[in-house]
């Protein structure tokens, strides 16, 4: 008990958590940018680095803003067109310092406990909201005085060619800050398909077929950029000495390269799916064609296909979001399947929607403007990526998921919905206490037929007794008993004759009961 008194005392809560994360993750991501800035400064003192280590640390803060995809202002344009591999760095960080942040809060003990099988929904579902809003709170522990901290290094990192964006740093940070430091959060609940049990049975088919989309479209375009690397090979070597950056600076440019190379996987995709993408004002590279003009001297763009019609059989890449959609729709039918079949069909579609939206926002993160002029537009256009990627995908999901949903009801025996077999149980429990007396009829209509034919209609007899005058004469024989004047009864009469015109309807005189039809009054 006084270990576990300790412990509690030593908790820290969430928010101070959340902030002693983020100063570690800045200042981590800090020193190994500066490093690798020093490196290139010392091999070109007199580059672009400026003057003097002050120099070198405001580049290393220059692109820790890039790397959270923050642009800059530059004289006559802006730059917009930012690696995304170089985001692999903070959010590993910021991965590491969500998970420490639950360990140091003691996240785990908070989140509510697992629930034994048979667990009512209602509580299931309260337990689930509990753990989200969990999640959200250490997210924004995180992403507040993340994005704090990185306002400030906006404000420092600034000088007479380069000035960074005050307001897309803020709100980079804050994103990536959230999304990552709740998924950070969520693992310390369980294995990864724990975390995605805590979304609903409905949104949880959609996210798994909207990844399952996304990651079939990004392996076709990553094969596509390493295809063209591999025929193209010679001229990126081409250019790469034309460039003659040496030693150091060869290692620093083929890192470039590996970063911006995520940004090629995403224009692949984006020329899969039709639209294709820009390298300047006025260019297109699209199944449909090629149209080129200068483009920059970055090594990896020598994979670019030349200018020209392409071949008829290039248009089968197009076949890749559909066979994507099919995929993703099936899943989407056996994660969720519905009860109605035309059902199916429409969540296929909605998971197409979802998969085009998430296609744009990449399309929108791997391009942008580098300057001004004729590299004002280069990437892809997110709002064309982003319809033709619904439709596509969309279809086709719909398409699988409604075939996918048929098959599985046709092979699930037909069984009735768990809240119908749950009320079914109640009745029948119920029913089961209750213990109909012996000879006792069931209730009906006196015009029901099945009760005519199972129960005999009564009819009154001219030879029954009076039941209340036996009584009463019973009772007065008594009372003269006890009074001690009691007359001597006399004998009964003979029973009057049966009279003739009366027929018992009760028997036929052969043991057979015979029964009235109750509805003869109607068809007379």
């Amino acid at each position: 008990m006084l270990g576990r008194g300790d412990d509690e005392e030593t908790r820290r809560p969430l928010p101070v958590s959340g902030m002693l994360a983020a100063v570690g993750t800045l200042g981590v991501g800090l020193a190994v940018l500066t490093t690798l800035t020093l490196i290139g400064w010392m091999a070109a003192p007199r580059g672009p680095f400026g003057e003097g280590l002050p120099g070198v640390f405001r580049t290393a803060c220059q692109l820790w803003l890039a790397a959270h995809h923050a642009g800059f202002a530059i004289p006559g344009g802006r730059v917009g067109l930012l690696p995304i591999g170089l985001m692999i760095l903070p959010g590993a960080l910021l991965y590491r310092a969500g998970l420490w942040m639950a360990r140091d809060a003691d996240l785990r003990l908070r989140m509510p406990a697992r629930l034994p099988k048979g667990t009512p929904r209602d509580v299931e579902n309260a337990r689930r909201r509990a753990q989200l809003v969990l999640i959200a709170q250490a997210g924004i522990s995180l992403a507040a005085p993340y994005a704090l901290l990185a306002g400030v290094i906006a404000l420092v990192s600034g000088n007479e060619i380069m000035q960074p964006f005050l307001g897309e740093a803020l709100v980079s940070h804050l994103l990536l800050a959230f999304i990552t430091g709740s998924v950070a959060t969520a693992r310390t609940i369980g294995p990864w398909r724990s975390m995605l049990r805590l979304l609903p049975e409905r949104p949880r088919s959609l996210v798994a077929g909207t990844a399952v989309a996304i990651s079939l479209m990004l392996l076709a375009g990553t094969l596509l950029v390493l295809g063209a690397v591999v025929v193209n090979f010679a001229r990126i070597q081409q250019l790469s000495e034309v460039l003659s950056p040496g030693l150091v600076g060869g290692v620093l440019l083929l890192l470039l390269e590996v970063l911006y190379f995520f940004n090629a996987v995403i224009w692949g995709l984006a020329y899969i799916s039709g639209p294709g993408f820009a390298v300047g004002a006025g260019t297109l590279v699209a199944p449909t064609g090629v149209k080129l003009s200068a483009v920059p001297m970055l090594p990896l763009l020598g994979a670019l296909p030349p200018s020209g019609t392409a071949p008829p059989w290039v248009m089968g890449v197009i076949a890749v979001p559909f066979a994507a959609g099919a995929v993703a729709g099936v899943v989407t039918a056996r994660v969720a399947p519905t009860p109605s079949i035309e059902a199916a069909p429409l969540w296929g579609f909605v998971c197409g929607i979802t998969t085009g939206l998430v296609a744009g926002t990449l399309a929108a993160l791997s391009g942008g403007p580098l300057g001004g002029a004729g590299l004002a537009a280069v990437g892809p256009s997110p709002w064309e990526v982003t319809l033709s990627v619904t439709l596509e995908v969309g279809v086709a999901a719909g398409i699988s998921a409604g075939i996918a949903n048929w098959w599985l009801i046709s092979r699930r025996p037909a069984t009735a919905p768990e809240p119908v077999r749950r009320a079914g149980a109640v009745i029948a429990k119920a029913a089961g206490r209750v213990r109909p007396a012996r000879g006792a009829h069931l209730p009906g209509h006196w015009l029901d037929a099945t009760e005519a034919e199972t129960q005999p209609i009564p009819v009154i007899r001219d030879d029954w007794a009076d039941e209340h005058a036996a009584a009463a004469a019973e009772t007065f024989d008594d009372m003269s008993a006890r009074r001690g004047t009691a007359t001597p009864r006399k004998p009964a009469p003979n029973p009057p004759p049966k009279r003739k015109d009366i027929v018992d309807e009760t028997d036929d005189r052969g043991g057979h009961v015979i029964y009235v039809d109750p509805y003869a009054w109607d068809r007379d």
